[in-house]
């Protein structure tokens, strides 16, 4: 299926592919199946590119190319985007749930009408795909989680979630990397390091691994 995408350019090293459908995942998908193919293939002047929910920046050397031709290459490979080949990482992620490591786990249980069990055993049916990283360093975008799983985000955040909170809300689930605010509702923690600045690379997972919840014993 061929999406369509707009193009901004964000000075004059960089531009932004945006899909303007409304389906995120297809748009995920291609935009991290074409961050692929241009790192596997890149063309002239090309830099990077970091891929999001539903947008591509792309950076490039402005002395090499120029946004025209950029765009040309980058909307080739997002509208005939090469099948995503999974990183092949499949991380484990360990979470104690309910208590007072998850301790919005019985009002999203409510709120969804189901029991804290049933939550529970949905978000470890994964595994899920992390669609991006986001808002702190080494925070991931993981999903989409299925429908039955979608609650909106807490009518009051918090000033502060302890590191390893295990939260969703908007149809995500993610991972707080540090003592941070947040409007998620958190489910459960996790006793893993999500983002370690002298660890090579410094963030646990990256766009495109895949993560399975596994609820501690």
């Amino acid at each position: 299926m061929t999406l369509p995408w707009t193009f901004t350019h964000l000075g004059e090293a960089a531009l932004l592919a945006e899909a303007t459908s409304g389906d995120h995942e297809a748009a995920n998908r291609a935009a991290l199946a074409a961050a692929a193919a241009l790192e596997a293939a890149p063309p002239p002047g090309f830099i990077a590119a970091t891929p999001a929910i539903a947008s591509l920046l792309v950076c490039f050397d402005p002395l090499l190319t120029d946004h025209a031709a950029m765009i040309a290459g980058v909307r080739a490979v997002l509208e005939d985007p090469p099948p995503l080949q999974e990183r092949g990482r499949l991380v484990t992620i360990p979470v104690t749930y309910g208590g007072k490591a998850g301790p919005d786990l019985n009002d999203v249980a409510a709120l969804l009408g189901m029991t804290p069990v049933e939550v529970i055993a949905a978000h470890t049916a994964g595994p899920f795909r992390v669609m991006m990283i986001g808002f702190a360093p080494g925070f991931p975008y993981i999903g989409p989680l299925p429908a039955r799983l979608r609650a909106p985000r807490r009518a009051t955040p918090r000033a502060a979630v302890p590191p390893g909170s295990v939260a969703l809300a908007a149809g995500l689930t993610g991972i707080y990397p540090a003592r941070l605010p947040g409007g998620w509702h958190v489910i459960g923690r996790t006793t893993l390091r999500l983002f370690d600045a002298n660890a090579e690379p410094p963030a646990l997972l990256a766009p495109g691994d895949r993560v399975q919840f596994v609820a501690d014993a």
